[in-house]
């Protein structure tokens, strides 16, 4: 599978799936820019796969524009965006505040409306694009004490429906990618949450989230990679508006 001569963009790209993410699509040839908020990361991993760091804070409208300008300006057209930045922290609802709430939602599900929104036209004025947002099983279940990462992740899944239905024609598909948990910096910090809680080790806090899964294990962030570098090829067109687990079967749909 060859993206040469495509351009991608990964938000969240300076570690954990969106690293992986922007690595995987850099072998397949694609050319890279990836987003996030920590410069020295995004700097590393830009150096890594040849490809450009741009700051972009996906909770400021106006961070997001001005990174939006820069792309841009260096590397003119996006053909494959891939909306990976997120946050997921934990509490019951009585402790979820509006500010919790409005950064989650404002992370997962308005920052990615605001980049298809501004990415998208061109991809079908050019008759092709890929679009890949990476939810979470969270968006397609209910999860104790994860209220708004749920909600936004519901949301991500629908806002990828709802453009399904209408770039039908226009050769741009998109599809959302939805992991269980995966052996991540996230999935680190939720085993330190269970284990501070419950008063377990952290290895013992490690099964509790491995024997969600009937695999037994954490997904890698190299299998979330080559699931989102599959949907980018030309061969995967006609896979479009889905919701797709990665999550070693935890989700039997």
């Amino acid at each position: 599978m060859s993206l040469a001569e495509k351009t991608a963009l990964v938000t969240g790209g300076g570690r954990g799936i969106g690293r992986a993410i922007a690595e995987r699509l850099h072998a397949d040839g694609a050319r890279v820019v990836v987003t996030g908020r920590n410069r020295e990361r995004l700097d590393e991993v830009a150096a890594a796969v040849g490809g450009e760091a741009v700051p972009m804070d996906m909770a400021d409208r106006a961070s997001i524009a001005a990174g939006l300008e820069a792309i841009a300006e260096r590397v003119g057209r996006v053909d494959i965006l891939v909306n990976n930045a997120g946050i997921a922290p934990g509490a019951p609802l009585h402790r979820v505040t509006d500010e919790i709430w409005d950064q989650v939602m404002a992370i997962n599900a308005t920052g990615p409306f605001l980049l298809c929104r501004a990415l998208i036209p061109a991809m079908a004025k050019a008759g092709w694009g890929r679009v890949v947002n990476v939810a979470s099983i969270a968006g397609l279940t209910g999860q104790a004490y994860t209220l708004p990462y749920c909600a936004s992740k519901h949301a991500v899944i629908g806002m990828t429906r709802a453009l399904a239905a209408e770039l039908g024609p226009t050769g741009v598909t998109i599809n959302a990618v939805c992991p269980g948990w995966v052996a991540t910096d996230m999935a680190t910090d939720a085993i330190d949450r269970i284990a501070a809680t419950t008063k377990r080790s952290a290895d013992e806090a490690r099964a509790t989230l491995e024997s969600v899964s009937p695999q037994r294990r954490l997904v890698e962030a190299s299998e979330v990679a080559h699931l989102v570098a599959s949907l980018c090829a030309e061969e995967a067109r006609g896979v479009h508006g889905q919701a797709i687990p990665i999550d070693g079967g935890t989700v039997l749909k």
